[in-house]
């Protein structure tokens, strides 16, 4: 080949390559003039059908990522409706309508013909009639006892011990063995009102039983989410020995007001507001949690609270007349978890 032909063919690829180059740039100016012309836009999420079902996914990471998608969408619509709301209520002022009550467990209760007015006069007259009105007419003082099962564990041994410092004029004796039946007559001639046991069960308390004496009732609770005063953090001072106030929260039915009329029946009804300590038993879907609480005065408006503990839940399962008889013992009430939890919207306090 000679140096021409060389030269030649040198040129002419040259020539193709810049042809090329310069047929690029063309078509994607075309390409980007006709999006422009057109007005298409780059391809967005799209919405979900009204009839989309998520579970008929099969494949897992699609249902995965499909999920997220939905949950995204939902958080977007939600927060588009609040800020709409939001912008009304501004601009009506004063006649913007109140704010909607959300929908929750609780207020969606269903009805129960147990619901009873606390200023109802025959409920006021059963109150003052009953087992626990000498207490409420401060002519009797109660006495605790508390023990425990039988070899208790350390963390039940503290349990008691700071259950001693809530409760006024509490006294805890070891259990050494001895039944119950043997345990409550020495506690009626010894004038003790209450008996109260924490049970365990590998090394965690999981029981309380409550024998109000001495004609009872007796009740069984479930215990949970125990936490001792030194476990917690940021907690106050040990507490003190003056007498706390007592507040019984969302007791609502005729059995509720019997329940919490035996927990406010261990404390003496006088309580010493210098102490500014407060014992607290609410109840929420049948649950009781325990609190125990030191409160100060910031200013006229503010109030701090500082938690001493010990803290747990209670769930009641059964209410016997009388003292406690596992044999032959009569059950005002015993929960049955097949017959009365068939509706999580249904409480029995």
């Amino acid at each position: 080949m000679t140096k021409a032909q060389e030269k030649s063919g040198g040129s002419s690829k040259k020539g193709l390559k810049g042809k090329a180059a310069s047929e690029e740039p063309q078509e994607a100016a075309i390409t980007e003039d006709g999006a422009m012309e057109s007005g298409v836009q780059p391809p967005k999420a799209a919405s979900f059908p009204p009839g989309f079902s998520i579970s008929e996914i099969k494949n897992k990471q699609r249902w995965h990522l499909m999920f997220t998608r939905w949950k995204q969408q939902q958080r977007k619509e939600k927060l588009a409706v609040k800020k709409k709301l939001k912008k009304e209520s501004e601009a009506l002022g004063d006649k913007a309508p109140p704010k909607p009550v959300p929908k929750t467990i609780d207020n969606q209760r269903v009805y129960d013909e147990t619901v009873v007015d606390p200023k109802d006069e025959e409920v006021a007259y059963d109150e003052a009639t009953n087992e626990f009105a000498s207490y409420f007419n401060r002519k009797t003082s109660p006495k605790i006892l508390i023990t425990t099962s039988d070899r208790p564990r350390g963390r039940t041994v503290r349990l008691c011990n700071q259950l001693s410092t809530v409760i006024p004029n509490s006294h805890v004796y070891y259990r050494r063995g001895l039944a119950l039946k043997k345990i409550i007559p020495q506690c009626i001639s010894r004038d003790f009102t209450d008996l109260i046991v924490i049970n365990e069960d590998r090394k965690t308390p999981n029981g309380l039983i409550l024998s109000h004496l001495p004609n009872g009732p007796t009740a069984h609770f479930k215990m949970s989410s125990v936490c001792l005063s030194k476990e917690m953090k940021r907690r106050g001072e040990d507490p003190t020995e003056h007498i706390p106030e007592i507040i019984l929260n969302n007791f609502t039915t005729r059995f509720g007001h019997s329940v919490g009329h035996m927990f406010a029946s261990l404390f003496p009804q006088n309580p010493q507001f210098i102490g500014r300590q407060v014992a607290t038993f609410h109840n929420q879907r049948d649950y009781i949690f325990f609190r125990f609480h030191r409160y100060i005065f910031r200013s006229e408006k503010k109030v701090g609270i500082q938690e001493l503990g010990p803290r747990f839940t209670l769930k009641l399962r059964s209410l016997q007349k009388g003292t406690f008889d596992s044999k032959y013992g009569e059950y005002e009430w015993v929960h049955k978890p097949r017959e009365m939890d068939t509706s999580r919207r249904k409480f029995h306090l």
